[in-house]
């Protein structure tokens, strides 16, 4: 075994929860130490951004069925907008003294390891370089001004990139070795947030799947040690390109053309106390990109098109009023139409929100611990999403399994056990009442050998799971109900139920939907001031 992928896989393996343990993590919570959830580029300019995303007729459900509107220019008004509907804050909470901020894009424990920056020539309102989006103002840090005549060049006037990276200390700080997983479901929500607010401007977005870390970290800043001295430092994780999928911009001009650019701005340190996980730092090294070969592979497309949810709403009311779950009734249900229809938005489409950002074949499964589906039976289900994976699971999992064809012709949905789920659910799912009270739950599933192969895809495949994570939110909120990413599950335990031999197929990431329970303690306030 070569050395990449036995660190992968020790990392795999020591960072399951199983019954009798849970993976490494902090003894306690040191409080104290609680990382700031905002950094902020002391010194750097700022450019605060229009709150106008009520400005936005979109509809949620047009975008979930592939049609776009058409484009908006590329302006200081349209990327306030794109960046408030997929990274903004969405509301604050608050109970008794304590007060948070809830985003756009989910979080696990709401601790927002992720950060975004925007990377764009001279567009009107806003001048050419590097700029950090910082969520709690609304507000572009001026990271970077480049007067080279090269950057205009490699944008080829055709949109713009937004980078994402990942600063790991901030999921550390609760969970420990686990962390790092929680840090790929939250980009990969992040992918999918982004796209959804592209696509409601009438934008198509790329993954930018060949560049290389080293290049993402140059192009944000992120290398830029003088910069980061006592701050906590981001790990590189993604461009994302905005615009004509057809032009993609030139990153290696883009890079020379920094070299003369004018930084701006010192991070602010997160937290005044900090343990060392090594292991994280090795996971981190493991799955390093490097510079890879342009490669789009087009997902085999399927015609199993929703029907209109029971909310029918804008999608910038859709984007800021998704919430995660905290508890489920254990009484809703939701109709076979409103199940089937969600199912098929887990489904590849070229040019559809969020799934045209992915340029890799679909590479995670979704099996579905079906509850309380009103004319479905409950129990066991496996949604293939990439055909070509069918005869490999079926070989796979457990021989007994009766894989019945199910649902819509064109759903490629398969009953595997008919039977009540519910206390296999919650013990699955760390013993947690929400897997068995809601009106399904789902483990998504891979080929871990797709990771061994190419070691860095073992970032992707938690990404693709977080992709999937958000199109389940927003389509739990247009149904009427709600859902919630489970990161604490026992590994091991839903291999056992599926019937999984040694590291075939691995289980990344659990989710549940459902009816759910509001703590009327709480007092909720608007995200932002308003402006006059």
């Amino acid at each position: 075994m070569e050395p990449l992928e036995h660190a992968l896989l020790e990392y795999h393996e020591r960072s399951k929860h199983r019954v009798d343990r849970y993976a490494p993590g902090p003894r306690e919570l040191d409080w104290a130490t609680q990382p700031d959830p905002f950094r902020v580029f002391s010194g750097a300019p700022r450019v605060d951004l229009p709150l106008a995303a009520d400005t936005l007729a979109t509809r949620y459900n047009t975008l979930r069925c592939g049609t776009l509107p058409p484009a908006h220019a590329f302006d200081l008004p349209s990327l306030a907008i794109l960046f408030e509907l997929s990274l903004g804050l969405s509301a604050w909470k608050s109970w008794g003294t304590q007060r948070w901020a809830l985003r756009c894009n989910p979080s696990s424990g709401n601790l927002h390891p992720t950060e975004c920056y925007l990377l764009c020539p001279s567009l009107p309102g806003l001048s050419g370089g590097v700029y950090h989006y910082l969520s709690r103002d609304h507000a572009l840090e001026h990271r970077a001004a480049v007067d080279d005549p090269r950057w205009a060049e490699a944008f080829a006037e055709s949109g713009v990139l937004v980078g994402v990276s990942s600063i790991h200390w901030r999921e550390v700080w609760k969970y420990g070795l686990r962390a790092w997983r929680y840090c790929q479901h939250d980009c990969g929500h992040v992918i999918a947030a982004v796209s959804y607010a592209a696509a409601a401007l009438g934008w198509q977005t790329r993954l930018m799947e060949a560049a290389a870390d080293d290049a993402t970290a140059g192009l944000l800043g992120l290398d830029r040690g003088e910069d980061f001295v006592d701050a906590e430092a981001e790990a590189p994780d993604v461009l994302l390109w905005i615009g004509n999928p057809e032009r993609q911009p030139d990153l290696e001009l883009m890079l020379a053309a920094l070299d003369k650019a004018a930084w701006y701005g010192h991070a602010n340190q997160l937290s005044s106390g900090h343990v060392k996980w090594p292991e994280i730092d090795s996971i981190q090294r493991a799955t390093r990109k490097y510079r890879t070969r342009e490669t789009y592979l087009p997902n085999p497309q399927h015609h199993s098109s929703p029907t209109t949810p029971a909310l029918d709403l804008s999608f910038a009311h859709i984007a800021r009023q998704r919430r995660s779950a905290v508890n489920f009734d254990g009484k809703t249900s939701i109709t076979e139409a409103a199940f089937f229809s969600m199912l098929a938005c887990l489904l590849p489409g070229r040019e559809t929100p969020p799934w045209n950002a992915q340029t890799s074949a679909v590479a995670v499964h979704v099996a579905l611990l079906v509850h309380r589906v009103d004319g479905l039976t409950p129990g066991l289900y496996m949604l293939v999403r990439n055909p070509q994976a069918l005869l490999d699971l079926r070989q796979s999992l457990r021989p007994e399994w009766l894989w019945e064809k199910t649902g819509p012709e064109c759903l490629p949905l398969y009953l595997l056990l008919p039977y009540d789920l519910r206390a296999i659910a919650k013990t699955i799912c760390c013993h947690q009442d929400i897997a068995a009270d809601s009106c399904f739950a789902l483990g998504m599933i891979t080929r871990l050998e797709i990771a061994l192969a190419q070691p860095w895809r073992y970032r992707q495949l938690f990404w693709e799971c977080g992709v999937l994570g958000q199109v389940l939110y927003l389509e739990a909120e247009a149904a009427g109900v709600r859902a919630t990413g489970i990161g604490c599950f026992f590994d091991d335990e839903m291999h056992t139920l599926l019937g999984v031999k040694n590291h075939a197929w691995q289980s990344l990431y659990h989710f549940t939907v459902g009816g759910a329970v509001d703590d009327e303690r709480l007092c909720t306030l608007p995200p932002y001031e308003v402006q006059s």
